[in-house]
């Protein structure tokens, strides 16, 4: 049992796996940092000085952050179309990195030849 984990913990798939989730989480404070910065505050001067993170409806006792849960989205929006073109790019390089197969060469005469005794066999 021992062995089949250390297979399976240390396979090239678990290691990159690992990797990204940590290069995942340090780009999405990154984002967080761009939407919380310097788009809000834009988008909020836009918008006549309105601030999202102020917005905030009481109910009773309770806070209901109407604002921080528009700013999650946007990080969200921004993260995932991040994504969509780093994926983009990627697949054109590798696109362009793998060579084209090749077609199946054609048959030799040789080959012709004995596929049709081959088939005229068949046939009797």
């Amino acid at each position: 049992m021992w062995k089949e984990f250390k297979t399976f913990a240390f396979k090239g798939n678990v290691l990159d796996l690992a990797i990204a989730v940590i290069i995942g989480a340090a780009f999405g404070k990154i984002v967080s940092s761009v939407v919380d910065d310097i788009i809000m505050p834009l988008l909020g001067i836009l918008l006549g000085g309105l601030d999202f993170s102020g917005i905030v409806i009481e109910v009773n006792e309770a806070s209901i952050k109407i604002g921080s849960f528009i700013q999650t989205i946007i990080d969200f929006l921004i993260i995932a179309f991040s994504i969509f073109l780093f994926i983009k790019l990627l697949n054109k390089f590798k696109n362009k990195a793998e060579p084209e197969p090749e077609k199946p060469a054609e048959p030799s005469n040789e080959e012709k030849l004995l596929t049709e005794i081959r088939d005229l066999l068949k046939n009797k």
